[in-house]
C-alpha cells in the first residue's frame, strides 16, 4: 500500500473526526452540564442538513445556507427545550431516552412533511470544488480540507469561549455545581436554554458541511449520533477537550480499520474472507478502543475521577 493512499486516509480520518466533534462537543455540553442523555440531538444535525439544501438551492449561497442551517437547528432546539427537555431535568434517565426518541420520530415525520421523502444533494460550492496539491504531489479534495480547518477553527473558538468568557465560566460551575451557581444569581433556566441552543447550533452545522459530500436524508442523523456518544465516552463527559480527542480517535479508527485491516488479514486468509473478516472487525474497532479506554480510565480520557 503506498504512501499516498496512506496520508489520504489519515486525512479522510481527520476530516471525520473534526465532524464528529462539531456534533459530540454539544452532545457532551447538554449531558455535562444538564446531565440530559438527548438521543434527539441527531435530528438536529438532520435539521441543519435539510434547512442547508433548502437555502442554497433557492439561493445559490453556500455561506447563507451554512447560517441557515445553524439558525435553523438553534431554533428547533430552543423550542425542544423550551416545551419539552425542560420537563425532563428532574426526571430519571429512562424517562429522558423515551422522551428524546419519541422526538426523534416527530422530527422525522415533520422533516418528511416539509421536505418530503427523497433525499436532497447540497453542492459544494464551484470555488471549494476539486482537488488540491499537497506537499509530496498528493491530490486531495479541497473542501474537505475546508472541513478539517472549520472544525479545528470551531474547537477553538468553542475551547476560548468555555475556557476565558463569563458565560463559559458559568457553563463550567453549572457543570459542578448547579446549585451553586443558582444561589449565587444566575438564571439557570437561561444558562440551560443558551447551552442547548449553542449545542444544536453546532449540530447544525456540521449536518450541513457534511450534507456536500453525501445525501440529505431522512434519518441521517441517527448513525452519527451512535458515534457521538462513543467519542464523549471515550473522552469524558462534560470535557471539550475529550470531545475533539476523542473525535479524532474514533475517526482515525474507523477509517484507517476499515482500510487496513482487510489488507491485513490478506496474508492469513483468501482475499474475499480477508476482505469479509476485516471489514466486520473494522466495524467493532472502534467499540473496542472504548472498551480499552474504559477499562484504563472509567470516567473517559479527560473526564473527572469519581
Amino acid at each position: 500500500m503506498s504512501l499516498i493512499l496512506i496520508i489520504e486516509q489519515i486525512l479522510n480520518g481527520v476530516q471525520f473526526g473534526v465532524m464528529l466533534f462539531l456534533m459530540a462537543s454539544g452532545l457532551t455540553l447538554i449531558f455535562g452540564v444538564m446531565g440530559l442523555i438527548n438521543l434527539a440531538h441527531g435530528s438536529l444535525y438532520m435539521v441543519g442538513a435539510f434547512a442547508a439544501a433548502g437555502v442554497a438551492a433557492s439561493s445559490g449561497s453556500f455561506l447563507l445556507a451554512l447560517m441557515a442551517a445553524m439558525a435553523a437547528a438553534a431554533m428547533a432546539g430552543v423550542i425542544m427545550e423550551m416545551i419539552v427537555i425542560r420537563r425532563l431535568y428532574d426526571r430519571d434517565h429512562l424517562e429522558q431516552v423515551l422522551a428524546t426518541f419519541a422526538l426523534i420520530l416527530v422530527f422525522s415525520e415533520g422533516t418528511r412533511f416539509v421536505f418530503g421523502s427523497f433525499p436532497l444533494f447540497l453542492d459544494v460550492p464551484g470555488v471549494l470544488s476539486g482537488p488540491i496539491t499537497l506537499p509530496g504531489g498528493i491530490q486531495y479534495p479541497l473542501y474537505r480540507l475546508v472541513l478539517i480547518a472549520v472544525g479545528l477553527s470551531v474547537a477553538l473558538g468553542l475551547g476560548l469561549f468555555i475556557s476565558k468568557t463569563r458565560v463559559g465560566i458559568q457553563i463550567r460551575a453549572g457543570e459542578n455545581d448547579r446549585e451553586m451557581i443558582a444561589a449565587l444569581g444566575v438564571d439557570i433556566a437561561k444558562l440551560y436554554t443558551l447551552v442547548f441552543a449553542l449545542g444544536a447550533a453546532l449540530a447544525g452545522l456540521a449536518g450541513a458541511l457534511v450534507g456536500a459530500i453525501q445525501s440529505v436524508q431522512i434519518g441521517m442523523g441517527e448513525p452519527i449520533l451512535i458515534l457521538a456518544f462513543v467519542v464523549i465516552v471515550i473522552g469524558g463527559i462534560g470535557s471539550i477537550r475529550g470531545a475533539l480527542i476523542g473525535s479524532l480517535l474514533v475517526g482515525l479508527t474507523d477509517t484507517l480499520g476499515g482500510i487496513f485491516l482487510p489488507e491485513l488479514f490478506k496474508f492469513f486468509v483468501a482475499p474475499d474472507v480477508a476482505q469479509t473478516v476485516g471489514s466486520a472487525l473494522a466495524s467493532m474497532a472502534i467499540y473496542v478502543l472504548m472498551a480499552c479506554v474504559l477499562i484504563w480510565r472509567p470516567t473517559g480520557l479527560f473526564g473527572a475521577r469519581a
